[in-house]
């Protein structure tokens, strides 16, 4: 892998170096191999892997220090995801499953179970996943059927999930489900509560049956629908105010889109790299085909296009951790970001020509992991709709729309 960050001097401290740094030869030695070996046959993530990305603080990288983390900011967890989905998006997806991610904003500092969750998360020792979206509901989150009955001490949640993804690898689900009605028809937000549904690993909840969703890539890990029927959980199981966990989900937003961005970015820094290497060692005409212009210029197009969307994404990273709003940036490195992974992985197979659609090159992998970025965390479209309706204004309608939209497929 080249250095490639050379415009970028100015946002990149001797710490973020090394810690970008890390990540990246964690990736060529233990993240490449593992993706090369088993993507194509759609083979689970080692376990082993993760422990040495637990073992790295991979999974601590935003928690605060106080409850064992490292107490970084957005801007190293985008450096670490980026370089990781330079290899494989899956392992740099799992990042998003420590980290304390979407729960730790439910999380506040006199909550009783604030420092164990944290640490578990920060470890490794708990992984989650997350049931948001359901058959019926991808970016509309507000209309969620899934319910959750208070029984004496404990909830009992009933209903189906869709696109839960490690939900038999995670230590817990972060389940969203429905406790009251919502108070008015244009409060349809209001109502739902989150539960940390803690299990063994390997295993689903009590009371909970799944069915594997056949995916044409994002392997490593399989992505499932999930049927509640009874499953039981204790009181302190309820993460964050009861009825308002949409307020909990949507205080990421930011973090999640500025770390889908940098997925992105990874999968299409990958494919040029790969694209480089090929054209340099692949001969027509007894030259290599780098020699041929319309080569050269596809892979000047690509770079330019991919140090755009990294340049955007530390602008964003730096305003997150700056505590500065940025719901129409953070939605602009999104869309734009999944928008040329899926060109520059492209083009990457179009360079390798008939080898470009083998299994015998990642580049492959990149491109249909790439495709899955303009759809989850909120469609492309979901991306546009925010950014204009921030700069041309919004109707009532459009202000209901924005306020419960949000697509969590896959994650």
């Amino acid at each position: 892998m080249n250095n490639h960050n050379t415009a970028t001097q100015g946002y990149l401290t001797e710490e973020r170096r090394m810690i970008r740094d890390l990540a990246r030869d964690f990736t060529r030695n233990e993240v490449l191999p593992a993706a090369n070996r088993l993507d194509p046959e759609q083979g689970i993530m080692p376990r082993e892997l993760v422990d040495k990305m637990a073992q790295l603080g991979f999974f601590g990288i935003t928690v605060p220090e106080d409850a064992g983390g490292q107490g970084l900011g957005v801007f190293e967890y985008c450096l670490v995801a980026e370089e990781l989905a330079r290899g494989w998006m899956s392992v740099a997806s799992l990042i998003a499953r420590g980290n304390g991610t979407f729960y730790k904003e439910g999380l506040r500092d006199d909550h009783p179970r604030r420092k164990e969750l944290l640490s578990r998360s920060a470890s490794g020792e708990m992984l989650v996943a997350y049931a948001l979206s359901e058959p019926n509901t991808g970016s509309d989150l507000s209309s969620i059927s899934c319910r959750a009955v208070k029984d004496g001490d404990d909830w009992v949640i009933s209903g189906q999930k869709y696109w839960c993804t490690f939900a038999d690898g995670a230590d817990a689900i972060l389940v969203f489900a429905r406790t009251s009605p919502p108070p008015a028809a244009n409060k349809r937000h209001l109502g739902i509560s989150a539960f940390l549904v803690e299990k063994p690993r390997g295993e689903l909840p009590e009371n909970c049956k799944g069915a594997e969703i056949p995916k044409i890539g994002y392997f490593g890990w399989k992505t499932f629908e999930l049927s509640f029927d009874g499953c039981r959980v204790p009181a302190k199981a309820m993460i964050g105010d009861e009825g308002k966990a949409f307020y909990m989900m949507a205080a990421g937003l930011e973090t999640a889109r500025a770390h889908t961005a940098a997925r992105s970015i990874g999968l299409a820094q990958g494919a040029l790299e790969d694209a480089i290497a090929y054209a340099n060692e692949r001969k027509q005409f007894a030259v290599p085909i780098a020699e041929f212009q319309a080569i050269r210029f596809k892979i000047a197009t690509m770079a330019t296009k991919i140090e755009a969307a990294r340049q955007l994404l530390y602008h964003v990273c730096t305003s997150i951790d700056q505590g500065q709003r940025c719901d129409t940036e953070s939605s602009m490195v999104k869309y734009f970001a999944s928008e040329i992974a899926e060109e520059v992985t492209s083009e990457a197979i179009q360079i390798h020509g008939g080898a470009g659609y083998t299994k015998l090159f990642a580049v492959e992998r990149h491109w249909r992991d790439a495709r899955l970025t303009k759809i989850f965390e909120g469609t492309s479209e979901i991306q546009q709709r925010i950014i204009s309706d921030n700069l041309l204004g919004r109707s009532e309608t459009d202000k209901q729309i924005a306020r419960n939209a949000y697509n969590f497929n896959f994650g």
